[in-house]
C-alpha cells in the first residue's frame, strides 16, 4: 500500500493535476477570506468555508476522474490487479495518496486562523473545528470520486458522473423541501445523501460526532464499493468467478446495509454525548441556572413546536434537545401547522407564528411566540432589522419556571418620586423570572397592596411624603420585601432614608471614589465592587459587577437584635466619599472625604415579631441599567434576578442572559488587508500552480 500510496502522489504532482487542485481551493478560499474576515472583519472562518462548498463539486471530479478510470483504459490496471497485494489497499492507497494532496491547502488553511488572531479575539476551538468538518467533506467527496471512477474507463464520463453525484448531494437538502415540507418516507431516504447538512451542523458551532460518523461511514463505505467494483475485473470468466462476482454482491449489499446500521444506532444515541458545544458564549448549551431548575421539576412538561420537526429552526431545535434529554420529565412534540393548523387555540386566543413553542404541564400552559426568541435591533436610518442575540434558553427556561411553580408572586413598582424606569431587558427579566409586575403610586392607594410578594423602589430624585413613608414601612414592619436602589442626589431624602433606617443603614455624604488599582475601570467613580458570598449573587461570585456613581452605605458595628445585614457588595479600604464632585477632576484623597470602606450592596433581614422582612439595597443608580449591564457582559443582570429571587419564595432568581449573535470584529489595518489579500488569493496559489507548471513542463520537454 505505501508503493501505491507513494506513486499516486508522486504522479499528482507530475501531472500538473495536484498543483492545480491546491491552487483552486486556495484562490477560491483566499477570495472568500478576503471578503468576510479581511474586509468584513469577520473572526470566524467558518463563513468562507460555507461559501465555498461548490468548490469540490468542479475540482474533486477533476482530481479523481483519472485515478482508476485512466488505469482501466490504458490497461495498467492489469499490473497493479495481478500484483501480489490486495485490492483493498490498492484503493486506500490512492485514497490516502488523494487525501494527502487535499491535506496541503487544509493546512494553509488552517494558518490563517493564527494571523487572524494579531488584529482581534478569534475562538480557535470553534474555528478549526469548522476547518475539520471542510477537511471531511473533502475526504467524503474524494472517496466518493474514486468510486465513480472505478465504473468506467472512461475519464470525461467520471468526471461528469461524479459532477452530478456530487451536485445532487449538494442540493439535495432543498429537494427534499421542494418534494415535501412536512416530511415523508422518499426524503427520509434521499436524506442520507444530504452530505451539506452534516457540515453546516459543525460550522455553526458544535462538534457533532454524528456528522463525524456520518462522513467516515460514507468514506468507508464508498471506497469498500471501489474495492468491490475492481474485484469482479480481477479474475476471468469462470465458475470461480461467479462464485467470486455472487459473493461480491453480499458483501455490497452487507456494507450498505452495516452503514444504514451504524448511522442509525449513532442517531438514537442522547445528543449530550455526541454533541458539544464549542462557541464563545455557549450557545447550544444549558446554563447552570436551567440545569438547577431541570433537576428539581417534578411535573410533566410537554413543549409542542408549531412546526414541522425537518423545517424547524435549528438553533432552537438544538437548544430544545437539550432540555429534552437533561431532564426525563421534559418531552418534545412537533405538530405541523399545515396539518393541525388550529391546535394553538387549545391554549391561546392570540395568533401565534410558526416555530412558536407552547410549553404545557398540569399546572399551567404558556406561549413563547418565536418573534421572541430572538433579539433583534433595527438602522432606523435605513429601517434594516438585525438579529443580535439568542433567547431561545432564557424563554423556555422562564416557561418551565412559570407552568411549574405552585404560585406566582406579585411585586409592586413605587412611582410618584422622580423614580428610574427600569428598561426593557430589566423589565424582560422580571417577566421572564415569571413574576407579575405593575407600577403604581401610593397616593392612590391606602396602603401596599396585600398580594404583594415585593415592592421595588428605583432611584427616586424626590423625597416620599410621610404619609408614604408610613405606608412603606407599615408594609415592612408587616413582614413585605423590597428591592431598593438608591441615588445621589442634591434634594432633601430625609423620609427616604427613614426607610433605609428601618433596616439600621445609614449613608455616607456624597459619591465614593475607589482608590485601590483594579477595583475601579478608567475612573475611579466607576466601581468594580467585591462581590461577597450570597444566595443573591450566587451566580456571580467569579465574576464583576459594573456599579459607576455609588454612595456609600454606613453599617453599624452590632446590627442588633431581630437584624441580620449581610454585604453584598463592597469597596476596598482604600475607597473615600466625596461631598463635592461637580467638576471633580483630581481624584486624590482630599481633606474632608470620608474613609472608607464602603458597603454598596446589602441583603438586610429584619424580624418583628412572626414577620420577617427581606430587603436588598444598593447605593448605584446605574446599577441596574444597559449601559452598566453591558461593560460587564449581564453579570448585573444576574445580580438583578438573584435580588428579585430572595424576596420571592425562590431561594435564587433565575436569570438566563440573551446569547449574543454581535461579533468582537477583528481590526485590520488598510495595507495589512491589501498585503494579506494579495498573499492569500494571488501570490500562494501562484507559487502552486507555478511550480506545478515547471515540474510538467519539464517532464513533457524530457
Amino acid at each position: 500500500m505505501t508503493a501505491i500510496f507513494k506513486r499516486e502522489f508522486k504522479s499528482y504532482f507530475q501531472s500538473f493535476v495536484g498543483c492545480l487542485f491546491i491552487g483552486i481551493i486556495l484562490c477560491i478560499t483566499g477570495i472568500y477570506v478576503t471578503v468576510y474576515n479581511l474586509l468584513s472583519g469577520y473572526p470566524k472562518i467558518s463563513y468562507a468555508l460555507s461559501g465555498i462548498l461548490f468548490i469540490f463539486i468542479i475540482s474533486v471530479p477533476i482530481l479523481t476522474m483519472r485515478v482508476l478510470a485512466e488505469e482501466r483504459k490504458q490497461k495498467t490496471d492489469q499490473l497493479i490487479l495481478t500484483a501480489p497485494i490486495s485490492v483493498g489497499k490498492i484503493v486506500a492507497g490512492k485514497f490516502i495518496a488523494l487525501g494527502a494532496v487535499f491535506t496541503i491547502p487544509v493546512i494553509i488553511i488552517g494558518i490563517y486562523p493564527l494571523v487572524l488572531s494579531a488584529f482581534g479575539t478569534v475562538s480557535f476551538l470553534e474555528t478549526y473545528v469548522s476547518i475539520f468538518a471542510f477537511y471531511l467533506y473533502g475526504l467524503t467527496c474524494i472517496a466518493i470520486g474514486i468510486f465513480l471512477s472505478s465504473l468506467t474507463e472512461s475519464q470525461v464520463i467520471a468526471a461528469v458522473i461524479s459532477f452530478a453525484v456530487l451536485f445532487g448531494g449538494y442540493v439535495m437538502a432543498g429537494i427534499c423541501n421542494i418534494i415535501s415540507t412536512t416530511g415523508n418516507f422518499l426524503t427520509k431516504i434521499l436524506r442520507a445523501f444530504d452530505i451539506v447538512s452534516r457540515f453546516d451542523n459543525m460550522v455553526e458551532g458544535t462538534l457533532d460526532l454524528k456528522s463525524a460518523v456520518y462522513y467516515i461511514s460514507v468514506i468507508l463505505l464508498t471506497l469498500f464499493l471501489a474495492t468491490q467494483s475492481i474485484q469482479k475485473r480481477r479474475y476471468s470468466v469462470s465458475v470461480k468467478n461467479l462464485k467470486i462476482g455472487a459473493y461480491s454482491s453480499a458483501m455490497v449489499v452487507i456494507s450498505i446495509a452495516a452503514a444504514v446500521i451504524l448511522n442509525l444506532l449513532v442517531s438514537e444515541i442522547p445528543t449530550k454525548y455526541t454533541a458539544f458545544d464549542v462557541t464563545a458564549n455557549k450557545m447550544f448549551s444549558l446554563s447552570e441556572e436551567t440545569k438547577d431548575l431541570l433537576g428539581k421539576v417534578e411535573d410533566d412538561i410537554t413543549i409542542y413546536v408549531l412546526s414541522n420537526e425537518n423545517s424547524q429552526d435549528t438553533t432552537l431545535k438544538k437548544t430544545l434537545e437539550q432540555y429534552e434529554q437533561f431532564s426525563g420529565h421534559v418531552k418534545v412534540s412537533y405538530v405541523d401547522p399545515l396539518v393541525n393548523p388550529k391546535f394553538y387555540t387549545q391554549y391561546t386566543d392570540a395568533s401565534v407564528s410558526r416555530n412558536s413553542l407552547i410549553v404545557v404541564s398540569d399546572k399551567r400552559n404558556k406561549v413563547v411566540d418565536y418573534s421572541s426568541v430572538f433579539e433583534t435591533s433595527t438602522d432606523y436610518t435605513t429601517y434594516e432589522t438585525t438579529t443580535t442575540g439568542y433567547d431561545g434558553e432564557g424563554q423556555i427556561t422562564s416557561a418551565i419556571s412559570y407552568v411549574t411553580s405552585d404560585n406566582m408572586p406579585k411585586m409592586y413598582i413605587l412611582e410618584g418620586h422622580g423614580e428610574l424606569a427600569f428598561e426593557t431587558d430589566f423589565n424582560d427579566t422580571i417577566a421572564k423570572a415569571n413574576i407579575d409586575y405593575e407600577s403604581i403610586n401610593l397616593l392612590q392607594y391606602d396602603n401596599i397592596p396585600e398580594d404583594a410578594e415585593g415592592i421595588i423602589i428605583n432611584a427616586p430624585t424626590s423625597d416620599f411624603s410621610e404619609d408614604d413613608t408610613n405606608k412603606v414601612l407599615d408594609y415592612l414592619q408587616n413582614g413585605g420585601n423590597a428591592l431598593i436602589i438608591s441615588t445621589w442626589t442634591d434634594a432633601d431624602m430625609t423620609n427616604f432614608y427613614k426607610i433605609l433606617d428601618y433596616y439600621g443603614i445609614s449613608m455616607a455624604d456624597g459619591l465614593v471614589l475607589e482608590g485601590a488599582e483594579g477595583a475601579y475601570y478608567q475612573s475611579p467613580f466607576y466601581i468594580l465592587p467585591t462581590v461577597e458570598s450570597d444566595t443573591v449573587t450566587s451566580s456571580i461570585s467569579d465574576s464583576y459587577i459594573f456599579a459607576p456613581y455609588a454612595q456609600g452605605f454606613l453599617l453599624p458595628e452590632e446590627a442588633g437584635d431581630g437584624l441580620s445585614l449581610t454585604p453584598l457588595l463592597s469597596t476596598s479600604d482604600k475607597a473615600y466619599a466625596r461631598a463635592d464632585v461637580n467638576g471633580t477632576t483630581d481624584y486624590t484623597k482630599q481633606e474632608g472625604d470620608v474613609d472608607g470602606p464602603f458597603t454598596l450592596g446589602v441583603k438586610a433581614v429584619k424580624t418583628n415579631g412572626e414577620a420577617e422582612s427581606t430587603a436588598v439595597i444598593y447605593s448605584s443608580e446605574n446599577l441596574f441599567t444597559d449601559a452598566a449591564d453591558s461593560m460587564v457582559s449581564g453579570t448585573n443582570m444576574k445580580l438583578f434576578a438573584g435580588s428579585l429571587g430572595e424576596m420571592t419564595e425562590e431561594t435564587e432568581g433565575i436569570a438566563i442572559p440573551v446569547k449574543s449573535y454581535e461579533e468582537n470584529y477583528l481590526t485590520i489595518p488598510q495595507s495589512y488587508i491589501i498585503l494579506l489579500s494579495l498573499l492569500i488569493t494571488v501570490i500562494i496559489p501562484l507559487a502552486f500552480l507555478a511550480g506545478g507548471f515547471v515540474v510538467w513542463f519539464k517532464r513533457r520537454k524530457a
